[in-house]
């Protein structure tokens, strides 16, 4: 297996540090924004005061994510593969904003995408090898793809009962910290225990 870069470490450990400044700051400068009810792709819609900043921050997420997936070389190919493609949702999201009345079919589909693949590539990532880092083994890889994805899931039904649902941008705030999260805590797990295994003196 090939080693995780430096560059994958430092994007890993500016990932989810980024996402949440990102809805942080642009909420915090949209007087009357309520982060409880509204989803962050409001704070980058077409009518939104801080659109330019929000959608900065989903464009540098997104550049992350694609340096995970070109550098992240201990991931397995296909999980690799599934991080570009989240990265490439990130891009059609921002690309295609939803408008704060009435919603923007493209910016859903790029949206949805975004979070099944955030919630999948773990099981996509699995190394079966026994010299594979035990975050990347089956039963971690397995057990996080089936916890991300109820996340999402969950995030995606209080999504379509928007109207009725008080929390909507509090469930996405969650989805969206853990899957960036778990990236990070795969990315710096591994690197670390490399650099570890490499230091250590032979024999």
């Amino acid at each position: 297996m090939k080693n995780i870069s430096k560059v994958a470490f430092f994007a890993a450990i500016i990932g989810p540090i980024q996402s949440v400044l990102g809805w942080t700051i642009a909420g915090s400068l949209w007087p009357g924004y309520d982060g409880v009810k509204q989803t962050i792709s409001e704070l980058a819609a077409p009518e939104s005061p801080v659109k330019v900043i929000m959608s900065s921050f989903f464009i540098l997420g997104g550049t992350l994510t694609f340096i995970v997936s070109l550098f992240a070389r201990t991931l397995a190919t296909p999980g690799r593969i599934a991080l570009f493609l989240t990265a490439i949702a990130t891009y059609g999201l921002t690309i295609f904003p939803t408008p704060l009345i009435g919603y923007s079919i493209w910016h859903r589909i790029f949206a949805i995408s975004s979070f099944v693949l955030s919630a999948g590539w773990p099981l996509f990532a699995m190394r079966f090898r026994k010299d594979a880092p035990a975050i990347l083994r089956p039963f971690a890889s397995i057990t996080a793809t089936v916890l991300q994805a109820a996340l999402a899931i969950a995030f995606l039904v209080v999504w379509v009962r928007e109207p009725i649902d008080p929390f909507t941008g509090v469930w996405e705030r969650v989805v969206a910290v853990s899957q960036s999260l778990y990236i990070s805590v795969v990315v710096i797990a591994v690197y670390l225990g490399q650099r570890k295994k490499a230091n250590q003196p032979a024999f």
